[in-house]
């Protein structure tokens, strides 16, 4: 008892208890906020949900027959496609010109450091901000990018971005292409700043070019935060809710339709809730493999 009491005095006169205290309220708030929210998701798909046993636990276990529901779908298919090409897409162009960025912003010139801050205003804005701002852009009569595209002569007449179903989809890609590059360049920035300068000065007077230094200096060593950057990029990406909303709401006819708003038409439109849970598992599943990647990847950027 004297013991505890001693170990007790000593945890509060040297902080440990207030260290103690902070992660386990942030445990606490990720078990409730995160962890049951997760867990009642997943058991939810298992089950026959309907309006009246959504309040109630009160429901009968049905195996995985909302899974083969959901599998079964005509636009399961349609839908994995679409995300797919949206999550693809949008992280290799923002990756591409993120890194790209980063690298032209490693460059010591007048006011780099106030143009890259410029970037991030994008980025910072709420994100139905963006979208009913690129709503403006790609609207077909009156919007910016026809007005652009036609004073260039790139085309005839307006192109209707966002009612057009080979086109909707892009759309909303490039509106995400758009808000992700200066996470990617900020970040890759930061690995950059990491790599000693020595390095590209003894690459350079052992005679390597440009190019040779970017190829067997610069991506060997930035590779544990590219992996980072890409693995985090994919689980943002597909979270990314509010620019379909404010686009197109997954239309026309599904043409533009991602999972994660596919769960969300389930659950709160059709009220099929429990086929609704179940994409949004499947989509856990995925977000879950690329957590692990991301993991481990920070992991083997901190023994470098």
């Amino acid at each position: 008892m004297a013991s505890a009491l001693l170990r007790l005095k000593r945890s509060l006169t040297d902080g440990t208890a207030f260290d103690v205290l902070l992660v386990s309220l942030a445990l606490i708030y990720l078990l409730i906020f995160t962890g049951f929210p997760l867990i009642y998701n997943v058991v939810m798909s298992f089950q026959e949900v309907d309006m009246f046993s959504l309040a109630t636990l009160d429901r009968s276990f049905v195996g995985t027959d909302n899974y083969e529901t959901v599998f079964d779908n005509r636009l399961f298919w349609l839908i994995s496609g679409n995300t797919i090409y949206f999550v693809v897409v949008s992280i290799l162009f923002q990756f591409t010109i993120g890194f790209a960025l980063a690298l032209f912003f490693q460059g010591r010139f007048p006011f780099a450091t106030y143009l890259r801050g410029l970037f991030l205003v994008g980025w910072i804005m709420p994100l139905l901000v963006v979208g009913a701002i690129w709503r403006w852009i790609l609207a077909g009569d009156f919007g910016v990018l026809n007005h652009t595209l036609m004073a260039f002569g790139l085309i005839d007449g307006p192109v209707y971005w966002l009612s057009d179903p080979d086109l909707a989809l892009t759309a909303v890609t490039m509106a995400n292409i758009w808000l992700g590059i200066p996470f990617n360049m900020i970040l890759l920035s930061v690995g950059l700043a990491g790599i000693p300068r020595e390095l590209h000065e003894a690459a350079a007077l052992d005679g390597a070019g440009v190019v040779r230094r970017f190829w067997y200096v610069t991506l060997p060593l930035m590779r544990p935060t590219m992996a980072a950057v890409i693995s985090l990029g994919v689980i943002l990406t597909m979270q990314q809710f509010d620019l379909f909303v404010a686009l197109t709401q997954g239309g026309p006819a599904n043409a533009s339709n991602v999972a994660q708003l596919w769960s969300w038409q389930l659950s709160f439109r059709t009220f099929q809730f429990a086929e609704g849970a179940a994409v949004a598992s499947l989509m856990l599943v995925v977000v879950l493999v690329v957590a692990v990647i991301y993991v481990r990847s920070t992991r083997s950027e901190v023994r470098y």
